[in-house]
């Protein structure tokens, strides 16, 4: 081995396990892995909540909530904006409220 080659090896064996580490704090603050096991895919949940106000998405959100994991759907509904939540798991709307012209959601309440 050259001089170089084992100071090499300890650095590239130290970037690979800051990296898996790194991949693993990613991994568990994600809401993309528990979406794997919703039962409710996003476009079901998309037309559920759309015909829930007669309207159509504007945006769509998996995330925790009190109840569990749901999907945030905001649904235009003529002039009128509404915030449908729907079970994951069930498919079923656990609420709905018009919402606040707000344009952003950095304002909104925590669920």
């Amino acid at each position: 081995m050259s001089l170089y080659t084992k100071p090499f090896l300890l650095v590239l064996a130290v970037a690979a396990t800051g990296a898996a580490a790194f991949a693993a704090d990613v991994g568990m603050g994600s809401d993309a892995l528990p979406i794997a096991k919703a039962r409710i895919a996003l476009a079901q949940a998309v037309a559920i909540a759309e015909r829930h106000v007669d309207g159509k998405a504007s945006r769509a959100e998996f995330e925790e909530s009190k109840f569990g994991w749901v999907y945030d759907v905001e649904v235009v509904s003529g002039a009128r904006v509404f915030d449908v939540r729907v079970d994951a798991d069930k498919g079923t709307v656990i609420a709905s409220a018009e919402d606040k012209i707000d344009h952003d959601d950095d304002r909104d309440e925590r669920d």
